[in-house]
């Protein structure tokens, strides 16, 4: 029998994570074939290296795919596909796994966003797509190798509410045995709007003010914008038919208030240090983009992402 393919697109601080568990688990089973696709500088040093990944969760920090490649093009009959890039890529990337790809093809998107489940499906309409949400705290530390700090990292994933009968026991089987912790739902919805509306709201308003997580929390007129922002992906969540929990604003004050007041966000840094590409489309295009379609005003997104935007 044909081992399963697994492919690992992007090797930086969450696919260098997960994509290290699943390959050093494989180097002992050698169950699947496992490959990695990574550009440039990272790609060279994988290549004569392996993956570094810096971890109290492994005491062997290196790990050697069965192939790593350059080009997405260059992989083939892929089983099961870690998309693992800047939400900025996800369609370039997406257009690339097109020809790649043959029917039974899992994609499996390690990105937070409201959107990246539609926006896959928009370029790849037919494959299923298994609609997931991650935590972790791992970083590029230099090249080829990335550092992981504090909690093991844990993804929620869920069933393709279009492709809902597609067996998928091999995939959460594929996570048992690399050893990542992870809840599988028949519908991830609910986490992964539940993560958004936290990471766009503070991200947001301390992209805005180059401010901290501590700030938004404490600071009148922050707090009073991120609740408002909060307020719009509520709605609408509600009439995209996510619940979401009815306390979800002071449960998510709750939950930034459990970080060190000055805890940055990407979006904050990567706004207020001038990088051009950057996740203000994935926060607030979205809920833009959202309010739209479903008829909900979104007055505290639409001001706020015209602020940034000017910066």
């Amino acid at each position: 029998m044909n081992k399963k393919h697994i492919v690992v697109v992007g090797l930086g601080g969450v696919g260098g994570y997960f994509g290290f568990k699943i390959n050093q688990a494989n180097e002992a089973s050698e169950k699947y074939t496992v490959s990695f696709v990574a550009r440039g500088e990272t790609y060279e040093k994988v290549k004569e290296n392996g993956l570094t990944l810096l971890s109290p969760e492994h005491s062997n920090p290196q790990t050697h795919p069965n192939a790593i490649v350059q080009n997405i093009g260059d992989i083939k009959n892929p089983d099961l596909v870690l998309i693992c890039v800047k939400e900025y890529d996800l369609e370039n990337v997406c257009k690339q796994l097109l020809p790649v790809i043959n029917k039974d093809t899992i994609l499996l998107p390690m990105m937070n966003g409201a959107d990246i489940y539609d926006r896959i499906r928009a370029i790849i309409p037919d494959h299923t797509v298994l609609p997931t949400c991650v935590y972790v705290a791992s970083h590029i530390k230099e090249r080829g190798t990335v550092e992981h700090k504090g909690n093991a990292g844990k993804i929620i994933v869920g069933r393709d509410p279009e492709h809902f009968s597609t067996p998928v026991e091999w995939v959460t089987d594929l996570l048992n045995e690399s050893k990542i912790e992870f809840d599988f739902k028949d519908n991830s919805l609910t986490a992964i709007w539940t993560k958004f509306i936290f990471i766009a709201s503070f991200g947001l308003v301390t992209a805005k003010h180059n401010s901290s997580m501590g700030a938004v929390c404490t600071d009148e007129y922050q707090k009073k914008e991120a609740t408002g922002i909060m307020n719009e992906i509520q709605l609408i969540a509600a009439k995209k038919g996510i619940d979401l929990q009815e306390d979800i604003i002071s449960a998510t004050f709750e939950k930034a208030s459990t970080f060190p007041f000055e805890t940055p966000t990407s979006l904050q840094l990567d706004i207020n240090s001038g990088k051009k590409e950057n996740e203000l489309e994935l926060f607030a295009g979205a809920v833009l983009k959202y309010g739209a379609e479903v008829g909900v005003e979104t007055p505290f997104t639409q001001k706020i992402y015209i602020e940034i935007k000017e910066k």
